[in-house]
């Protein structure tokens, strides 16, 4: 291991040439045989300017979907209060994925580490950014994260189902055919939900 995990891991970063499913998985295998470089990793992600943040955001997605939601326990509030600082797209995406990955963990019927650990404070924060990424332009998969995102954090919050489904209403609807399919599903579940209330 070199002088500093976080030039070492830039490095290993640097040296993805694109985001094919190999290259991810060989530079989170190295985060995973040293868990010291997740902190590093988290860290670089929302270094918004630079644009090995973007990689950095494909790994940590990589990490938190394939093998190890909960290492961003410890990491949260970094996590939560720094998403909306994020400008590239290419780090929007995977950072919007994982927002969706902490929301479905939350909600599932068995007990889990999420659960204990995701305060009201994270969940406002990831609610508000969630907000944000849908009324400003960004990629279908951000808008479908999101929505999902949002739509499961409103089963407790009662005021996210009518701004989410308005939003899909008067705007998401009229976007792509993809951001029209998951609008589309995403209001049929709320639909679902308020007929149980």
């Amino acid at each position: 291991m070199p002088k500093s995990n976080l030039l070492y891991i830039t490095e290993q970063l640097n040296n993805i040439e694109n985001a094919k499913r190999e290259n991810r998985q060989r530079v989170a295998n190295i985060v995973l045989e040293n868990r010291n470089l997740f902190k590093e990793l988290v860290s670089i992600t929302f270094d918004v300017d630079n644009k090995v943040s973007i990689k950095a955001a494909w790994i940590l997605e990589w990490i938190c979907t394939h093998h190890q939601l909960n290492w961003i326990l410890p990491h949260l509030d970094e996590f939560s209060s720094k998403i909306n600082t994020l400008k590239f797209d290419s780090a929007i995406r995977p950072c919007a994925k994982i927002c969706e990955h902490l929301a479905t963990a939350y909600y599932t019927k068995t007990d889990n580490d999420i659960k204990k650990n995701l305060t009201i404070k994270h969940i406002d924060a990831i609610v508000e950014t969630g907000f944000d990424w849908l009324i400003t332009p960004q990629k279908i998969a951000v808008r479908a994260y999101t929505m999902n995102t949002l739509y499961l954090f409103g089963l407790e919050k009662g005021w996210i189902h009518p701004e989410l489904k308005h939003l899909i209403e008067t705007k998401i609807i009229h976007e792509s055919k993809g951001t029209k399919a998951r609008g589309k599903h995403i209001i049929d579940l709320i639909e679902k939900h308020q007929k149980i209330q």
